[in-house]
């Protein structure tokens, strides 16, 4: 039995991370077990799930979340690969509850697997979306080549330098990734540190936030979308590089260009 079973409406967001695993896996994105992908499934949980009991000790997140009172995630396991997640998401990732004190949580469903390492970051960030009231319910942590390959030139960490360029590409960046791209300097993995910077740069109006050195972290309504600001940033960035190996540096639309596009369709920078 699963929690999945009879479930259709959760069943069907838990099928959305499957396939966004799948992706990142054909993508090259998620080597081994890298990558990360949580999602707040609250919405979906019904009065018979609220009674199920843990099937693990509680477990610290490390420091209180007032906002995550009473919510559910489900989050990919530490250690677990997403084209293995892609085929088993209940056997590579847990449904997790939020206990009272916001301090720790407890594994429901289906089976005691840990999740990712980097949970505490992630729920950090969750956490500032509700306090916003946000409607992001979902969080992605990727490795895209060609977006991480840009990080390791300082030019391209400059604020807002290489969202210029990768909206210039096509226009269709810049209508469907509108907040362009946050840059946050090399920081440790799983640190408090990353978890506090990533927040500060979403709240400077971005949804996407690059890692230097490392990956990207983005959110949005629901994983797929997450996953789409991601797969058209890194889309721009291919056609950058591939001018490049042709020999040039490529025009981009101009700026005036970029401004019309954003008058026409009402986008928010």
């Amino acid at each position: 039995m699963s929690i999945l079973d009879n479930r259709p409406a959760l069943k069907a967001e838990i099928d959305k991370v499957a396939e966004v695993a799948l992706y990142l896996w054909q993508k090259g994105w998620a080597e081994r077990n890298g990558g990360n992908i949580t999602v707040n499934i609250s919405e979906w949980v019904d009065d018979e799930m609220q009674k199920l009991p843990a099937i693990s000790e509680p477990r610290p997140i490390g420091k209180r979340l007032e906002h995550l009172e009473g919510c559910w995630f489900y989050c990919k396991g530490t250690g677990k690969r997403m084209r293995d997640l892609a085929r088993k998401p209940m056997e590579n990732g847990s449904i997790i509850r939020i206990l009272p004190g916001c301090e720790s949580y407890e594994i429901v469903a289906d089976a005691p697997v840990a999740p990712t390492s980097e949970l505490p970051s992630h729920l950090a960030v969750h956490d500032d979306l509700l306090a916003k009231g946000s409607p992001y319910r979902a969080s992605l942590h990727t490795h895209p080549i060609e977006l991480v390959a840009l990080t390791h030139s300082r030019k391209w960490m400059q604020k807002d330098v290489a969202t210029n360029m990768l909206w210039s590409m096509i226009p269709e960046t810049k209508a469907f990734c509108p907040r362009g791209l946050g840059m946050v300097p090399y920081m440790l993995p799983s640190s408090v540190e990353l978890a506090e910077a990533t927040i500060k740069a979403l709240n400077d109006d971005y949804d996407v936030v690059m890692w230097e050195k490392h990956g990207v972290f983005a959110v949005d309504t629901d994983i797929i979308s997450a996953f789409d600001q991601v797969d058209v940033l890194n889309k721009s960035a291919q056609i950058y590089i591939a001018a490049r190996n042709m020999g040039f540096e490529p025009e981009g639309m101009s700026q005036a260009q970029m401004r019309d596009l954003s008058e026409a369709f009402a986008l928010p920078k």
